[in-house]
C-alpha cells in the first residue's frame, strides 16, 4: 500500500544515494550560480527576482477582464449548480427525499448566508425566504460530509475543463492559513495581537491545487503551528485531483512532516525563510567535494532509523488507512513531555529528507520559481475568500467549532464555484479571441488566473419602491409573539 520495499535498507540506501547526488550537484552549481553561496558554514540563497510580464500576457489579462460578464453571486451559484449539479450531494441527514420545488433556492441561500457571513436571519430578510425554513435546511442538509462532497463535484467538473491544464495537472498543491477575527466569546478563538490587535480570532487553513481549486479547508487555532495540519486534506482528498507534491511557507513544516510525507509516497517541498539558519545533514564524508569544504553539516543517525523502521511504516499505514489524522498524531508527539525513540527516529529520517529538499531547492532556480508561483496561487485564493466573506466586517460570529467548520466549508464551496464559473467564461473569451484572429500561445495562458471577483456582485440587490403606501403614517410596531 505504501510502496515501500520490505527491506528497510533498500529504502534508506536509495535516499542516501539521492542525498549524495544532491551534494554532488550542489558542488557543481556553487561556483557558477551567483545567487547561491556558503557563508559561515550555512547555505544562503538570494531572493528570486520577479520576471517581467510579457506585453502579450498583460493585453490578454486586460481583454479577459473587459469581456467577462458581470454577475450577481446568487446567479453565479445557480449557474454552477446547473453545470456540476453539486446540490445532489447535499442530502438530508435522515436520508429521506425532500426534493421540493423550492429546496434548491433554500440550499443556495443557506450556503451563501454562511459563506458571505450574512447569517440566516439577515439572509431571510434580504431574500424574502422563510427564516424557519432556512434554519431547517441548514441543520439537515449542510454538514461536513455533504459540503465536502458538493465542493468535490465542482472541483471535478473544473478539473476536466481544457483551460485548467495550462495551470497545472492537479498533482501539485499548497496550503496556507488565513486569519479571521472572532467577534464573540468562544473556546476556538485565540489572542494574537499581530493580526487581531486586542481581539481574538481563528484560522481557516486551506489547501489549493495548481489548478486554483481548493480541495480542503479546516478551522484551527491561530496560535498553533500550521505544520501539524499540512497532511490532513491530502489524505482525505476524494476528488479527481491526484496530489503528489505539496508546498507551504516556513510555518508549514517540521522535520517530522518531511518524514511522514516521504513515507506516504509524497514529496514535500516547502519554501523555507531564512535558509541560512537551517542545518543540513549528510550520511557520508563530503571531503571529496572541494567546493563544500566550508559547509557545516551534521551526521544522520541511520542506526536509529533502521531500529524503528517497522514502527515508522506502521504509523504511515495508520495515516493512509485513515485510522488517525496526521494533525492529531503530530500534536500528540509534540505535546509529549519526553520524546519516544519512534519520534526521534521520525525526526532523524525527516532530517535526511529535509536535506534533500533544501539541496534540490538551492540548485534549481526553476524549481524555486515553481514553488513561489504555487504559493502565490494560494494567496490569490485567500483574497477571493476574503472578498466573499464581507458581511459584519468579516468577523466570525459562530460560537462552536462545528458551526465555524460548516461556515468555512460553505465559504470553500462558493470559492470553488467562482473559480469554476470564471474558468468557463475565460475559456469562452479565449475561444472568441481566437475566432477574431488573436494568436494566443500556451505560455500566455499559464499566467492568467480565475481567482478574480471584480465582475461579481456579492452584496445582492436593493429595491426602491417609491410608491407611498403608508400615506405619511408610521409603520406599525412588531408583535414580539408573532415575530
Amino acid at each position: 500500500m505504501l510502496k515501500v520495499p520490505p527491506n528497510n535498507r533498500d529504502r534508506l540506501k536509495d535516499r542516501c544515494e539521492e542525498l549524495l547526488s544532491c551534494y554532488e550537484l550542489f558542488n557543481q552549481v556553487l561556483p557558477v550560480d551567483k545567487s547561491v553561496r556558503v557563508e559561515n558554514g550555512n547555505v544562503i540563497v538570494s531572493p528570486t527576482e520577479a520576471e517581467n510580464e510579457p506585453p502579450s500576457v498583460t493585453r490578454l489579462k486586460n481583454t479577459i477582464t473587459e469581456r467577462l460578464p458581470k454577475i450577481h453571486l446568487t446567479d453565479l451559484l445557480i449557474e454552477v449548480d446547473r453545470w456540476a449539479n453539486f446540490r445532489k450531494r447535499l442530502i438530508h441527514a435522515g436520508g429521506q427525499s425532500t426534493d421540493t420545488d423550492n429546496l434548491p433556492s433554500y440550499l443556495h441561500a443557506s450556503i451563501l448566508a454562511q459563506a458571505t457571513n450574512l447569517g440566516l436571519n439577515r439572509m431571510a430578510s434580504v431574500s424574502e425566504l422563510s427564516y424557519q425554513r432556512l434554519v431547517w435546511c441548514t441543520n439537515w442538509h449542510l454538514r461536513d460530509e455533504t459540503l465536502d462532497a458538493a465542493a468535490g463535484e465542482i472541483i471535478n467538473y473544473h478539473h476536466d475543463h481544457w483551460l485548467t491544464q495550462f495551470w497545472g495537472t492537479g498533482s501539485f498543491s499548497s496550503s496556507d492559513g488565513q486569519r479571521f477575527p472572532v467577534a464573540i466569546k468562544t473556546n476556538t478563538a485565540r489572542a494574537l495581537p499581530k493580526y487581531f490587535g486586542y481581539g481574538r480570532g481563528a484560522t481557516h487553513y486551506s489547501w489549493t491545487s495548481d489548478q486554483f481549486s481548493q480541495y480542503g479547508t479546516q478551522v484551527i487555532p491561530s496560535t498553533v503551528r500550521e505544520a501539524a495540519y499540512a497532511l490532513d486534506a491530502i489524505l482525505d482528498n476524494e476528488t479527481d485531483l491526484s496530489i503528489e507534491r505539496h508546498t507551504t511557507d516556513t510555518a508549514g513544516y517540521t522535520e517530522t512532516i518531511f518524514a511522514l510525507f516521504d513515507l506516504l509516497g509524497l514529496r514535500f517541498e516547502p519554501r523555507i525563510k531564512d535558509l541560512g539558519d537551517q542545518r543540513i545533514y549528510t550520511v557520508s564524508d563530503l571531503s571529496g567535494l572541494k567546493n563544500l569544504i566550508e559547509l557545516d553539516v551534521l551526521r544522520i543517525n541511520l542506526e536509529l532509523i533502521e531500529r524503528y523502521w517497522d514502527d515508522m511504516i506502521r504509523v504511515a499505514a495508520s495515516l493512509k488507512m485513515g485510522w488517525v489524522t496526521a494533525s492529531l498524531l503530530i500534536r500528540k508527539y509534540q505535546s509529549a513531555q519526553r520524546q519516544s525513540g519512534l519520534v526521534k527516529a521520525l525526526q532523524e529520517y525527516g532530517r535526511l529528507i529535509k536535506s534533500i529538499s533544501i539541496l534540490r531547492y538551492v540548485t534549481n532556480e526553476a524549481h524555486r520559481r515553481e514553488i513561489g508561483i504555487q504559493l502565490n496561487k494560494g494567496e490569490a485564493m485567500n483574497y477571493l475568500r476574503h472578498f466573499i466573506l464581507f458581511a459584519r466586517g468579516g468577523k466570525i460570529y459562530k460560537r462552536t467549532l462545528e458551526d465555524q467548520q460548516h461556515q468555512a466549508k460553505c465559504l470553500n464551496l462558493v470559492t470553488n464555484a467562482i473559480v469554476l464559473w470564471n474558468t468557463i467564461y475565460m475559456g469562452k473569451v479565449i475561444e472568441q479571441l481566437e475566432s477574431e484572429g488573436w494568436d494566443i500561445v500556451a505560455e500566455d495562458l499559464q499566467h492568467i488566473s480565475p481567482a478574480r471577483g471584480g465582475h461579481i456582485n456579492p452584496y445582492g440587490r436593493f429595491r426602491f419602491d417609491m410608491k407611498d403606501k403608508l400615506k405619511g403614517q408610521l409603520r406599525p410596531l412588531r408583535n414580539p409573539k408573532k415575530t
